[in-house]
């Protein structure tokens, strides 16, 4: 019968104890270090394992993906543009000077809408002044489509409206007046032209003009315009 020395028995124990047998080997003890080393290489290990694949992958299929990023990115932008499209559309709906009555003053001004700007304009025919305003307002509503343009002859829309009030402008925004441009003087006489008009209009918003300095010449530049154009004086002039 062989003996074996590591074996747990009494009898080992004793001839342990007398020398006889050498003491039994001890299990190795695993240190905290070797078991995080272990579990560091085990990471490492299986991440080398994903990087390869995922480079594999990426390598196969990067056409793939990269297609199906752009299809979303485009699809994403096309969304976009549509719904600015249709808002756009929405807006742009006017574009012209519709002729109201005074039975249709609540409804196409007071309850306009939200974020609409109305101008409705006060005339009389007749009036040379009014029909040059008009002219403007018709070139200008073509310009501006997001804007409602409205007319109506002055004593239909408020009763005993004065002549000498005409033409008048009443800008409103949400229902809300924001402005009045009233008689010959506020709207600069006969000489008035649409990029004035257009000004005038521009200073509350209600046209998206890229005028934004008042384009009627100076009182500097048309003195000196008549100078210029004078006529000539003789030589023999002493200044």
């Amino acid at each position: 019968m062989t003996l074996d020395p590591n074996e747990d028995t009494e009898w080992n124990d004793i001839l342990r104890r007398k020398g006889i047998i050498p003491e039994k080997e001890k299990e190795q003890e695993i240190t905290e270090d070797q078991i995080v080393n272990l579990l560091e290489n085990t990471i490492d290990e299986k991440t080398g394992r994903d990087c390869n694949n995922l480079e594999k992958k990426t390598l196969d299929e990067l056409d793939e993906l990269e297609d199906e990023e752009d299809e979303r990115v485009l699809e994403e932008y096309r969304r976009k543009r549509i719904a600015e499209m249709k808002e756009l559309a929405n807006k742009c709906k006017y574009g012209e000077v519709r002729e109201i009555s005074a039975e249709d003053y609540v409804k196409e001004v007071n309850n306009a809408g939200e974020d609409v700007w109305v101008v409705l304009y006060l005339y009389k025919s007749g009036i040379p002044l009014c029909t040059l305003v008009n002219q403007h307002l018709a070139s200008l509503a073509r310009k501006f489509p997001a804007t409602k343009f409205l007319k109506s002859i002055s004593t239909t829309c408020i009763p005993n409206w004065p002549d000498s009030n005409l033409p008048t402008i009443f800008i409103y925004h949400e229902g809300n007046m924001v402005k009045q441009i009233i008689g010959p003087l506020e709207f600069r006489g006969m000489k008035l032209s649409e990029a004035e008009l257009e000004w005038m209009l521009g200073q509350t918003e209600a046209i998206s003009t890229k005028i934004k300095e008042d384009p009627r010449p100076k009182i500097n530049d048309v003195l000196f315009s008549s100078l210029k154009n004078g006529n000539d004086l003789d030589d023999d002039n002493d200044w």
